[in-house]
């Protein structure tokens, strides 16, 4: 979820009855793990596949025309300053229209690393059984076999 300038993230927890054993459990045997003290083991595999998650929609959260728009705005305020600073007047402004110009022919290789990273993590989520699904916002998101869409759930969210 985006919030302002950056995103927020919480953790909700699980209400299946093997969520609620699993927890139980974990609370048995490491009582101080929130206040710093021993915590369960994670699984290498569940951990890959959370940052995969998190990776995807990261690079899924925009399309090309935004990303676009987005650079070439960004992109005038590094341009103005270097402009500036070699030369001075409508050289100063010229300099930086051609700063500008060489930083928006960098975008199709954004784009190239960008698809190439949604690739790679779109198939590994693929490969462990995870589903594409658009959530209540439009967006793409992958989920486990059975989960709800992102949002669900959550008392927070618009429409549900």
């Amino acid at each position: 979820m985006q919030q302002g300038d950056g995103y927020v993230m919480w953790i909700e927890p699980d209400p299946s009855p093997q969520a609620q054993a699993r927890a139980a459990q974990n609370w048995a045997r490491y009582p101080n793990a929130g206040d710093g003290g021993a915590l369960p083991p994670f699984v290498p595999e569940a951990l890959e596949l959370l940052e995969a998650r998190i990776a995807f929609d990261i690079t899924a959260m925009y399309t090309d025309r935004q990303l676009i728009l987005i650079t070439g705005i960004a992109a005038v305020p590094l341009a103005l300053p270097l402009g500036f600073a070699i030369g001075e007047g409508t050289t100063a402004v010229v300099l930086a229209g051609v700063i500008w110009a060489a930083l928006m022919a960098l975008i199709p290789i954004g784009f190239t690393v960008n698809r190439n990273y949604k690739a790679k993590y779109a198939a590994l989520l693929q490969a462990a059984g995870f589903t594409l699904v658009t959530d209540q916002d439009g967006w793409l998101r992958y989920v486990p076999p059975g989960e709800p869409l992102p949002g669900h759930g959550n008392p927070f969210a618009v429409g549900t």
